[in-house]
């Protein structure tokens, strides 16, 4: 969330920066100045009445004591009138406060200066890339075709026990899974992030306090009964371990690492583009999350990029990285990079990983701020999530990629994990 002495001192600039991102803000920014300027004249009304009253209060006493019993009923009827319209301000100024909430929290974050225009995935700009893209011969197969051929997943299983989207993994393909799981986060430990395991459902303020809640309800999975959500990715709780904290400026770099499975109910998704493993409802990610200094976060970006092109260059999958233009940048984003992995036997590069820096627009919404050493003022610190990695598309990868006439050769990197070379 922007804050409001931000909008108030810069009104043009947020105007014109959120048209990178096609978002027309000029209704909602009037609305903001406009209600903060009511908000602002009720609430010196409510403190001039309030402390009027408090005059009259300590007068009254007074007045009875020199009989002037008059006078001190005159003052107590009206000390008794004051405290009736102070409890009418209060209450426009609650509906106010209410009011300009809920304007604030549907502006997006401004996106950072180098992020590139346009309006659609097709105008993300190609920033890096890397691996050489695997020679097929003309048996290749796509992985559905695979995991039937080796019984590693089983959809229809899924189905049948959940729901379409929700497979279970069998075998080796259970086994992959767990290897790359351990993988990641030994990778992430070895950068500096500290592992810890979030539950997987959250409450209302996580979701507002990350930026899911109010934007994305209708893609994630609500537990109604007890008003509580299945996590979109741990991105969400992992955050929200900081909600309503000032830490210290000594302490940052923050960086946290979490496996968690991920529940996104993806509505309106079909074709060919989500068949397999593709577009899942449930699925296995590692996400590291980092809190640090304003002064430092696009360095702290930076480095995450690096940590997730680490990963699969040793998974040896060819790889690129893109700068997400304006239009396909999310809600809470400033600064967006995805990686995608090339899969071989469906010919197209596949999402993998979105590495973001959110600068302090979810820390606003999080009351997460820091401390300089020796200073009383708090300021509001920057978060950044990266996905190192999702699980489903890098299978569906190394699966294509790396299937040969005798079996699916694993990577070396994961053998020690996997406890196989092969799958045959």
């Amino acid at each position: 969330m922007l804050t409001l002495k931000f909008i108030q001192e810069h009104k043009t600039e947020v105007v014109e920066r959120l048209k990178k991102k096609n978002f027309d803000a000029s209704e909602i920014v009037e609305k903001i100045l406009s209600l903060n300027e009511k908000r602002r004249n009720l609430l010196k009304a409510s403190e001039s009445s309030q402390a009027e009253m408090n005059s009259l209060s300590k007068e009254i006493g007074a007045l009875y004591r020199s009989g002037k019993a008059d006078e001190a009923n005159k003052a107590k009827a009206k000390t008794a009138e004051l405290k009736n319209t102070i409890k009418e301000l209060n209450a426009d100024l609650d509906t106010v406060e209410k009011e300009l909430h809920e304007e604030l929290v549907l502006l997006p974050n401004l996106p950072h200066d180098s992020v590139p225009e346009g309006r659609t995935a097709e105008d993300n700009e190609v920033v890096k890339q890397g691996g050489e893209i695997p020679a097929l011969d003309n048996s290749a197969v796509p992985h559905w075709d695979l995991i039937k051929k080796y019984d590693l997943i089983d959809f229809d299983l899924g189905i049948k026990i959940t729901g379409a989207g929700f497979p279970v993994y069998k075998g080796k393909g259970a086994k992959l899974q767990r290897a790359l799981i351990n993988f990641f986060l030994d990778e992430a430990e070895k950068a500096g992030f500290k592992e810890v395991l979030p539950p997987l459902m959250v409450n209302e303020d996580s979701g507002f306090g990350t930026g899911q809640l109010p934007d994305k309800e209708g893609q994630m999975y609500h537990v109604t009964a007890d008003n509580l959500y299945l996590i979109p990715t741990a991105e969400v709780p992992v955050t929200n371990l900081y909600r309503d904290m000032i830490v210290k400026a000594s302490d940052f770099p923050i960086k946290n690492c979490a496996y968690s499975a991920c529940f996104r109910r993806e509505a309106g998704s079909w074709g060919k583009d989500v068949r397999g493993l593709n577009r899942l409802h449930q699925f296995d990610k590692v996400e590291i999350v980092q809190i640090t200094h304003p002064d430092i976060s696009y360095r702290a970006l930076e480095e995450m990029v690096a940590h997730v092109q680490t990963l699969v260059e040793k998974l040896e999958l060819p790889w690129r990285i893109l700068k997400l233009c304006g239009g396909d940048m999310s809600f809470t984003s400033a600064l967006t990079y995805d990686f995608e992995v090339y899969s071989a036997a469906q010919e197209r590069w596949l999402e993998v990983s979105s590495v973001s820096n959110f600068e302090n627009y979810q820390s606003n919404r999080l009351k997460l701020r820091f401390k300089e050493d020796g200073e009383k003022q708090t300021q509001l610190a920057h978060t950044l999530n990266g996905s190192a990695l999702a699980l489903p598309r890098i299978v569906a990868a190394l699966l294509e990629n790396n299937q040969t006439p005798e079996g699916i050769k694993i990577p070396e990197v994961l053998v020690p994990y996997t406890g196989f070379d092969i799958i045959n």
